[in-house]
């Protein structure tokens, strides 16, 4: 596994984040439209049970702008993955299918509703660290442009920043040619139901995209 630490400096600020950690070998592909039947699903469940206005009553999500300003970032402009991902369903615009590993990574958002994301083990240097962004830090994200992470929860390897619970950057991101993948659910309301939402990841790892199941690893990081 490889070696992960959030800040105290962060964890004194936010003192319910807990990160529930996977890494696996994978085969990335194009598309699975059984796992799109499975997403198509839980888009539904969403459509029928929430609203716009109701967003905010989720706990998942209150949770997360309740840190960003305590962090002193606007929640309104730097908005969570997964707040985004739920807003664009709620409005009609549905999800892009970009490949299989980030497919599974949008699913676990929706059906966690913690932020997710997935890196390129191959393109890490370890250690990590989950710390607050520095003033003047930022990255090139993926599909925009420079992305601020002053003051956001960023995680950060040997070579620099390369994610957030916003949005990740270019060098992590999983292509067709990644072998190796390590997903972080980032929750902002402590442990429950972290462990079953990490079997819950490995699960579709080795449903859709050839995992090993007695290879994928699995950690809760305090």
């Amino acid at each position: 596994m490889i070696q992960i630490l959030i800040d105290q400096s962060l964890k004194k600020t936010v003192p319910n984040l807990v990160l529930g950690v996977v890494l696996s070998k994978i085969q990335v592909t194009k598309n699975s439209p059984q796992l799109w039947k499975e997403i198509d699903k839980r888009i539904r469940e969403l459509q029928s049970n929430l609203t716009l206005a109701s967003l905010y009553d989720i706990p998942q999500i209150k949770a997360l702008r309740d840190a960003y300003r305590a962090l002193g970032k606007d929640p309104t402009r730097y908005r969570g993955s997964q707040e985004a991902l739920v807003r664009r369903i709620l409005q009609g615009k549905g999800l892009y299918q970009i490949n299989t590993i980030v497919d599974i990574n949008n699913l676990i958002s929706l059906e966690t509703l913690h932020p997710v994301g997935s890196y390129d083990v191959d393109n890490l240097k370890p250690p990590v660290v989950f710390r607050i962004g520095k003033p003047g830090e930022s990255y090139k994200g993926i599909g925009k442009e420079i992305v601020n992470i002053a003051d956001l929860p960023v995680f950060v390897d040997e070579k620099g920043p390369f994610g957030s619970p916003t949005s990740d950057s270019e060098r992590t991101m999983i292509t067709l040619d990644t072998e190796k993948v390590m997903i972080v659910i980032i929750s902002f309301t402590g442990q429950e139901h972290l462990k079953g939402q990490l079997q819950r990841t490995t699960n579709l790892l080795c449903n859709y995209a050839g995992a090993v199941r007695e290879e994928v690893e699995s950690v809760i990081i305090e």
